[in-house]
């Protein structure tokens, strides 16, 4: 056939009928890392223990992100 650049895809993921989700993510390193994260957000509706633990996490990388800012300020401040 004849490759469609990923068009194809695309109308795949968009024209699925209700009833049928569909979850993308990029095919890079990141896209994996979401597809994880994603993946555990489904298994932690029914797994307290795992909720727990993507909430620590996201605090984590919140706080992360706050102290590189802040170090980017007062680099550049």
């Amino acid at each position: 056939g004849v490759a469609l650049g990923g068009m194809d895809a695309l109308l795949a993921t968009v024209q699925m009928p209700p009833g049928f989700p569909v979850a993308t993510v990029a095919l890079d390193k990141a896209g994996a890392r979401n597809a994880a994260w994603l993946a555990a957000q489904i298994l932690a509706l029914t797994d307290a223990e795992l909720s727990r633990k993507l909430s620590a996490a996201r605090a984590k990388m919140r706080e992360d992100v706050e102290k590189a800012g802040d170090e980017i300020t007062r680099k550049y401040a």
